[in-house]
């Protein structure tokens, strides 16, 4: 059984095509102008074991937020069109990722209804990465480029993703000190407690898991 989607979304904010494939090896290749969510998506798709092809832009000149935003609202519709009826999935899955100083959880019930916690204990204060290019051109002037990520999108992406897949999800940083840490372990926990859910239980005979007989 083939679990692929393919869902795109343009808006006058944003221009999202999103490509994915559930049983995958963890291939990602992203055209995607924010050098942060590259790292995080690049993650989720090595640690989900999920094949993700992604292709977007947005207002940037107005802010990080559509993009980020959206970007998860067409991950979420591609997760719910992969998923189809959900017929054989686990539905459940979690994992408790350590990142250096940081621990994090992630728990999923991929049930039909929406719902995000989210306790990520960001500072709020944006990463700043600079363009080692850009540096070095500019080391005579003693400047150089610099880009950032703003962090307060983490939340705006997991909620849209949630929304669209109609997945409930609970995300926490149980310690840590840096932002990129707890982002990055966030990341990783979901992508593998998703995998966990969203894998087929050879055991369920291809019921669907629930008693109602319906996961919408």
């Amino acid at each position: 059984m083939s679990r692929i989607a393919e869902v795109s979304r343009q808006t006058k904010e944003t221009d999202i095509t999103i490509k994915l494939n559930l049983d995958g090896t963890g291939e990602a290749k992203l055209d995607y102008p924010i050098g942060f969510m590259v790292h995080m998506l690049n993650t989720f798709a090595r640690h989900g074991l999920f094949d993700i092809e992604i292709r977007a832009a947005g207002d940037l000149e107005v802010d990080q937020h559509h993009l980020v935003e959206d970007t998860g609202i067409v991950l979420g519709q591609c997760f719910a069109k992969a998923l189809a009826d959900k017929r054989g999935i686990r539905r459940t899955g979690s994992c408790l990722f350590p990142m250096d100083e940081t621990l994090a959880r992630a728990a999923v019930d991929i049930g039909g209804r929406s719902f995000l916690v989210f306790e990520g204990q960001l500072s709020g204060i944006p990463l700043v990465a600079i363009n080692k290019a850009d540096a070095g051109s500019n080391s005579a002037q003693g400047s150089s480029a610099e880009s950032s990520f703003q962090t307060d999108t983490v939340e705006d992406f997991w909620q849209g993703f949630v929304s669209s897949a109609g997945i409930a999800l609970h995300l926490d940083i149980l310690r840590g000190r840096s932002d990129h840490h707890k982002i990055e372990a966030l990341f990783k926990a979901a992508a593998r407690a998703l995998r966990e859910a969203a894998e087929i239980d050879p055991g369920s005979q291809g019921s669907i898991p629930s008693t109602k007989g319906v996961l919408a």
